[in-house]
């Protein structure tokens, strides 16, 4: 049988996880074998979540971490490392949507997604990667970027495509300084995947070229899963700086 995606004993760590496409890639790594941790700004949602999974048969637990402050992202690493070692996998899925027009956008709206989407997941590269450099034993780190950054874009989503162009740069500085550890680094575009925060962002009306149907339809959130098990597994040991488009044909379209 071919084991290149058996995660056991394996530690993940999720951003976002209490739902949408974190809870879709949370399931997906815990039915490959991993311990996965649910992390979410929403405590009671991650704790839900993880309890869910535990009643599915995984392994699972929990920690509230809000990605705009930088104390609680320390805080939530430490406490991670503390009760399960250093995850063997961080996926950096948490972010913000909200939409607005470039002309229409203010310094606030743009801080506060860059906060989260762009700082944020240096900040929990940053003490994740240290804690696994600390373990000696490699790892994986998966950033959700989106397929925004290569053409899939939308007018009204100026601060949301900057914060994953600021992603997707990140993560190749990320595989180039952690080779060395033996820690890789890839990235994930998804395109239109239905969730809830898909469906509830705040702000105008948008249109463009992502606002076309892709010829599969509709992803679901265990389709990110799928492409953030492959990066993380041992089947992809080799693999770093790379990006996968889950996009559903809409290249073809």
């Amino acid at each position: 049988m071919f084991e290149g995606f058996n995660l056991c004993g394996k530690v993940a760590l999720v951003t976002g996880a209490a739902g949408g496409i974190g809870g879709g890639i949370a399931e997906v790594l815990a039915e490959a074998g991993a311990m996965v941790v649910v992390a979410d700004v929403n405590g009671d949602g991650a704790r839900a979540k993880a309890d869910a999974l535990i009643a599915a048969g995984h392994k699972a637990d929990a920690v509230a971490v809000n990605l705009g402050e930088e104390a609680s992202i320390v805080a939530a690493v430490a406490e991670v490392v503390a009760k399960h070692g250093a995850p063997w996998v961080l996926v950096n899925n948490a972010g913000i949507q909200d939409r607005q027009y470039l002309l229409d956008e203010t310094a606030e709206g743009w801080d506060r997604i860059q906060a989260v989407n762009a700082r944020g997941t240096f900040l929990m590269t940053r003490e994740v990667a240290r804690a696994m450099i600390a373990a000696g034993e490699g790892g994986r780190i998966v950033n959700i970027a989106s397929k925004t950054i290569e053409g899939m874009t939308a007018v009204g989503t100026v601060s949301y495509i900057a914060s994953k162009g600021a992603v997707a740069a990140l993560t190749s500085q990320t595989a180039l300084e952690l080779a060395e550890h033996g820690i890789t680094a890839n990235t994930v575009l998804p395109g239109a995947v239905m969730t809830p925060g898909a469906m509830t962002a705040k702000g105008p009306p948008t249109a463009g070229p992502a606002v076309r149907r892709s010829p599969l339809g509709m992803s679901d959130p265990r389709d990110i899963g799928g492409a953030v098990l492959y990066f993380a597994s041992p089947a992809a040991r080799m693999v770093t700086n790379q990006r996968l488009s889950v996009d559903a044909g809409w290249t073809l379209s």
